[in-house]
Formats: structure tokens, C-alpha cells, sequence
């Protein structure tokens, strides 16, 4: 028996059908309606699990189905120009607005070496721009039902407090593989990705909302719910994040704007933290990222989307 056979077996005491049975079940009957929860279509699927990264849902919703009115297909997508997709992702908060890009250039690589096709394979999946495990794991599971763990910091919760503690943090992934059941990785990582959203916050609801899986939870015997999971965030105000974000906002809104008026926008904007001094560093950053473009031979130089 290995080790991760101790924890699932041992430790809990419990047959692992019946924790899945509780948790498919629990998510049938209570889960959040989410208009990309009711296809198996990959585009618009692919276009979810970019937007929501690190976005709240409730706010993905009108963001996504605007983006498909706009681009329904993906060769419509491959076929768009950069500084539009920039101009409506920073429209709709998205942040992250390399994010835009990436999704622009994997639909581009799509089109040129998958006929249009999305692939279904992890290993083709992961070698799409700006797709990483877990995006490649949601898109296998939730359009092919063939993908690994969606591990998101709210799945590593649920496997923490339910099954651990553990040690050593590497341990959740084993754990996570070793849970799931076979051919069912749509259902299955929506549920999980469900419970850690809605009732296994960092401030858990168990009896609040009625965790299907609280009678056999380590973490709810022993009444202990602390996490080495969530650390807590940087500051995103004066943050350069933030920065970038209002670069692109206001270069979203006007063709190109000279060096100085965009500092003196910033300026206007930005809380009190943000330094001149930082906006060469950052413009430079945006040029090699592809997002702008900066007119050197212009005095003063101009900024612009990258179209």
C-alpha cells in the first residue's frame, strides 16, 4: 500500500466512492449556474478558463458572452487585431492584460496547426501561449472529460483540510490524482473547484451550507481550519500591476499619445505611490511583451497599442 493509499484509506477510515458519491451528488443539486458549465464546446471554453483566471466569476459572466458576440469563433479570433482584444479586456477589468494576448496568439496557433481545432491532449494543450497545468487540465476536463486535477488554490484547500494536514504541500497533488474517479474529470473538478469556492473559504461555511464531505473532514473533526494555502496578497494599489493596467486603459482610449501626457495622465490617476521614474521601465516592459508600441522617432516618443 503506498503512502497516499495510508492517507486515503487509513487515515480517513471511510470508503473513497462513498466521499465521491457525497461530493457529485452535493454539486448536481446546488451548483452555481455559469453559462460555460452548460457546453462541451472547447472555444468558448478556452475563453472562460482565460478570462476567469484570478477574476471573479460573477464578473466573467457578461465579459464572456460579450467577447463571443464579438469573436464567435475562433478564426474570427486568430483573425482580430491585438489592440482591439486589449481594448475590450481592459473594458471589462479583466487584468492581467497579457492575458488577452496569449488567448489572440493560441487561437492564431490553432488555426495555422490544429485546422481550427482545439486539441484534447494535455501535452498539445500546455504548449499553447500562456497555457499552463492547470488551464490545460480545466480545458481537457470540462469540453473533453479527460484532463488531471484542476488544482486552484481553492481545490488545495479542500484537499488540505479534508485529507491533511500535510507536510510537505507536494503531497496535495498525489492526493489530488489519486481521488479522482476515472473518465470523470468534468464533473469532478467542477464539484471540487464548487465546495472550495462556496463552503471551504478560507473562513469555512461546513454548517452554515452543509459540506457534504464535513462528517469525514480532518480539518472539521479537529476544529482546526488554518491553511498554509492562502497567503495573503500583495497590494495591487500603487502596485505596478496597477500601473500597467492604467497604461493600457488609457492608451485604449486614444491613438498615440506622447510620453509626457501619458506620465501626466498616470500622475492624475495613480495613487500617491506611483514615481515617474518608474514609466520608462514599464513601457519597455509592455513594447517586449507585445502589448504597445512606442514611436522612438518622435520627440517626444509616443506610446500606442500594439495594433
Amino acid at each position: 500500500m503506498s503512502k497516499y493509499d495510508d492517507i486515503l484509506h487509513n487515515f480517513i477510515n471511510i470508503d473513497l466512492s462513498l466521499v465521491q458519491d457525497h461530493l457529485i451528488e452535493w454539486y448536481q443539486l446546488h451548483h452555481r449556474k455559469f453559462p460555460w458549465r452548460e457546453t462541451t464546446d472547447a472555444y468558448p471554453i478556452l475563453v472562460s478558463e482565460v478570462m476567469s483566471q484570478q477574476t471573479q466569476l460573477t464578473r466573467v459572466v457578461t465579459a464572456w458572452e460579450e467577447f463571443l458576440s464579438i469573436w464567435p469563433s475562433i478564426e474570427l479570433l486568430a483573425n482580430s487585431h491585438l489592440s482591439d482584444v486589449l481594448k475590450f479586456w481592459t473594458t471589462h477589468r479583466l487584468g492581467y492584460n497579457r492575458r488577452a494576448r496569449f488567448l489572440r496568439e493560441t487561437a492564431i496557433e490553432i488555426v495555422h496547426n490544429f485546422n481550427g481545432e482545439i486539441p484534447n491532449s494535455l501535452d498539445s494543450l500546455q504548449k499553447l501561449p500562456g497555457i499552463g497545468p492547470y488551464t490545460a487540465n480545466a480545458i481537457a476536463s470540462f469540453a473533453f472529460n479527460n484532463g488531471g486535477p484542476t488544482l486552484d488554490t481553492n481545490v488545495k484547500r479542500v484537499i488540505y483540510r479534508f485529507f491533511g494536514p500535510f507536510e510537505n504541500l507536494s503531497d496535495i497533488e498525489q492526493v489530488a490524482n489519486q481521488i479522482m474517479p476515472p473518465n470523470h474529470s468534468r464533473i469532478w473538478n467542477n464539484a471540487m473547484m464548487e465546495l472550495g469556492a462556496t463552503i471551504c473559504k478560507p473562513n469555512p461555511l461546513c454548517d452554515l451550507k452543509s459540506c457534504p464531505w464535513r462528517n469525514h473532514c480532518n480539518a472539521y473533526s479537529n476544529q482546526e481550519f488554518s491553511t498554509p494555502l492562502s497567503p495573503r496578497p500583495p497590494s495591487f494599489k500603487g502596485s505596478t500591476r496597477q500601473i500597467r493596467g492604467e497604461i493600457i486603459n488609457i492608451l485604449s482610449k486614444t491613438d498615440a499619445l506622447p510620453v509626457p501626457d501619458l506620465d501626466s495622465k498616470l500622475t492624475s490617476s495613480m495613487p500617491p505611490e506611483y514615481n515617474s521614474d518608474l514609466l520608462s521601465k514599464l513601457l519597455h516592459t509592455l513594447e517586449s511583451e507585445g502589448l504597445i508600441q512606442i514611436n522612438k522617432l518622435k520627440e517626444p516618443p509616443t506610446v500606442q497599442l500594439h495594433p
